[in-house]
């Protein structure tokens, strides 16, 4: 009894030895190659419970989610002579599996060739754009040429790039600097174009305002002299009626005015004698026609 026990036992555990070498289990985030004596023999993508030829086929688990790769920074030359410290990454997928195991190996290797695989083509699509292509909205399409460029290669090594980005783009110290001091150069030439102009506009309003406030003036000056005139003529033309009609109210009236002239300041003082001519009005001596 005991005997049949012991090869029960050792059935069961042969049993299961062999069961486990022959079933692996592939989850959601894997996909697997199966490999027999070195020689990839089946591509498995799909999760779940598979079996093998125990002791024969080994199993090669491949990651199926999306990796990151993150090439050092690579200074790149610009199509208008300037350097720029790139730093770049990228994401990607293991696409073909077998492809994958044959070329590159494994995942650290990829990751190796795809970082050399980025900042080549870094260097060739940057090298025919300029600055202000990298900054602009224009560098959407840089990194989709970069991306594109990318992927022709990364094919061989049976992967996919998802996404291709520009982390940070640096000018270098030295060169930094020297735009620095071009543009601070640039802004002084305008300003001072910007001043000129100005006072070049300042000079000509001033001169119009002259030569407007000249014009306005000889007009006031034609026009103040044309109402004096008339003026003048007006009242010459009074005085004269007035004196034809009534002799000696004009005289009186000119007695008045030559009063108002003479005794202009506070303190006038005159000698003459009362019975003068000049006060014959105030002497009751003046005698005025009344008509």
């Amino acid at each position: 009894m005991s005997t049949k026990l012991v090869a029960a036992g050792i059935a069961a555990a042969a049993t299961v030895i062999l069961a486990s070498a022959s079933l692996f289990t592939v989850s959601q985030t894997q996909q697997a190659l199966v490999v027999q004596l070195g020689e990839p023999k089946r591509t498995i993508q799909e999760p779940g419970l598979h079996a093998k030829i125990p002791f024969v086929q080994n199993v090669v688990f491949l990651d199926a989610r999306v990796l990151d790769v993150d090439p050092p920074v690579e200074q790149v030359i610009l199509a208008d002579q300037k350097r720029l410290e790139v730093d770049a990454f990228a994401r990607y997928r293991i696409k073909d599996p077998l492809k994958f195991y044959q070329s590159v190996g494994n995942e650290m290797v990829a990751e190796q060739r795809l970082a050399a695989t980025v900042n080549s083509a870094l260097r060739r699509v940057l090298g025919s754009a300029t600055l202000l292509n990298v900054l602009s909205k224009e560098r959407v399409k840089v990194m989709s040429d970069i991306k594109a460029q990318v992927n022709l290669e990364a094919a061989g090594f049976g992967v996919e790039i998802v996404d291709v980005r520009i982390r940070r783009a640096d000018l270098p110290d030295a060169t930094s600097q020297a735009v620095y001091e071009r543009m601070r150069s640039e802004r002084e030439r305008e300003a001072r174009e910007a001043r000129a102009q100005g006072n070049e506009q300042a000079q000509q309003i001033r001169s119009r305002a002259e030569r407007e406030r000249t014009v306005i003036l000889a007009e006031a000056q034609r026009d103040s002299q044309v109402l004096r005139g008339e003026g003048d003529n007006q009242a010459i033309r009074i005085l004269a009626e007035s004196a034809g009609k009534s002799p000696d109210f004009y005289a009186f009236y000119r007695s008045l005015d030559a009063y108002k002239a003479a005794m202009k300041g506070e303190n006038t003082q005159m000698v003459l004698s009362p019975d003068s001519d000049f006060f014959r009005y105030f002497n009751g001596t003046g005698t005025v026609t009344k008509r």
